[in-house]
């Protein structure tokens, strides 16, 4: 804990994780799935979170935590930022030094035992800049969140979770004592995918065919790749008895003329927003078509064979690793469907493709790594 007299107290995490059109909805997801566990330990956890369009702050409070809402910034892109600055800078609507100042009042307020940053925009500048300054309680760690290994952290513990990832690939841009956890043996899944995985498997093992199809494209899908989907769909040979299930977030903008393309597909088509039972829609899924990002180990986890979409220039590195492994094949970009989608649709109609890629899926996380991570930052013990 914080202070030797205050070791009865609740340990405190304040989470730094935004959502936007832009940015999408997994690094406030996945903070929650930690937040979530944590909480359950005992944990007192807080979320700072700018307002951008298409934010999350109504789904943290839905979920019991507190939200705080960053004064004075713009929507992403609306400030200007220099070659100095991440890749993703402008993903703030602010600069790095203001959104410091904003967080800094409510970080000393809070106190925390740790303070948990995902968040592409930020550096060690920032996150230095905060810990300095947040005299009020000198001893808070920092656990940062990543999947990019571009910039530089001041980090006691980084996870990043993604498949071909090493520690070495940390080298130089954390303090030579920082504990890098690598790899999706360390994915932030929710428990319930571990719970459904031993059912999900066993079904699989048994003679598989297709007969349900999830399409999950992310929770914003801001550039319509679902509807680009099912109107490839519509020229691709399935089985008559196929059914099909889309995700979709709330605040997915093409929500609207997906619902109309799931209308025009000739097999039965639902399409659902903000399910609170996608592992059980993952375990009954004989085939998913999915985006490249954090659902890739909630599918790995259960086994599911995925064809997978690369939607962003940060997914390529996963897409590709996931097609190495066997765990999934990769489709590229969504321009690339339509010579693609509906080749590999009808090479697993038949058992043993569908097998082989959920055994390969299986193997690369069992979906502990939350409960690995919690007893890392509960019992302040870094050494994984």
């Amino acid at each position: 804990m914080s202070a030797e007299g205050n070791q009865a107290a609740a340990p405190v995490v304040v989470f730094r994780a935004d959502a936007s059109i832009e940015i999408g909805t997994g690094h406030v997801m996945r903070c929650l799935t930690l937040a979530d566990a944590l909480r359950t330990q005992g944990a007192d956890c807080h979320f700072l979170c700018c307002e951008h369009q298409g934010h999350l702050i109504s789904v943290i409070e839905a979920q019991g935590f507190t939200a705080h809402r960053l004064p004075g910034v713009s929507q992403v892109g609306a400030v200007q930022v220099d070659d100095t600055q991440p890749d993703h800078a402008h993903w703030l609507g602010t600069t790095w030094e203001h959104d410091a100042e904003v967080c800094l009042p409510l970080i000393m307020q809070l106190a925390p035992d740790w303070l948990v940053v995902d968040h592409y925009a930020l550096d060690a500048r920032w996150e230095s800049t905060v810990l300095a300054e947040a005299k009020a309680n000198p001893v808070t760690r920092l656990l940062v969140i990543d999947d990019l290994a571009d910039r530089h952290h001041h980090a006691d513990v980084l996870l990043d979770q993604n498949q071909g990832r090493a520690a070495e690939d940390y080298i130089g841009l954390v303090p030579a004592a920082c504990q890098v956890l690598a790899g999706p043996r360390f994915a932030l899944l929710r428990s319930e995918f571990a719970e459904m995985r031993g059912n999900s498997q066993a079904r699989r093992r048994q003679q598989p065919r297709l007969k349900r199809l999830l399409i999950s494209l992310g929770g914003v899908d801001k550039d319509n790749a679902t509807g680009r989907v099912l109107d490839t769909l519509k020229a691709c040979h399935l089985p008559d008895e196929l059914e099909i299930t889309v995700v979709m977030g709330p605040t997915a903008p093409w929500l609207d003329d997906v619902k109309t393309s799931a209308a025009e597909l000739p097999w039965p088509t639902e399409v659902v927003v903000s399910v609170s039972d996608m592992a059980r829609r993952m375990a009954e899924a004989d085939l998913a078509i999915g985006a490249a990002g954090s659902t890739s180990w909630e599918r790995c986890c259960l086994g599911l064979p995925t064809l997978m979409l690369i939607l962003a220039e940060n997914q390529e590195g996963i897409a590709r690793a996931l097609d190495a492994a066997g765990a999934a094949i990769c489709l590229g970009r969504p321009e690339q469907l339509a010579d693609r989608l509906c080749h590999h649709l009808s090479a697993l109609q038949v058992p043993h493709p569908l097998q082989a890629m959920s055994h390969a899926a299986a193997q690369l996380t069992s979906g502990e790594g939350v409960m690995t991570l919690c007893h890392t930052i509960l019992q302040e013990d870094v050494s994984v």
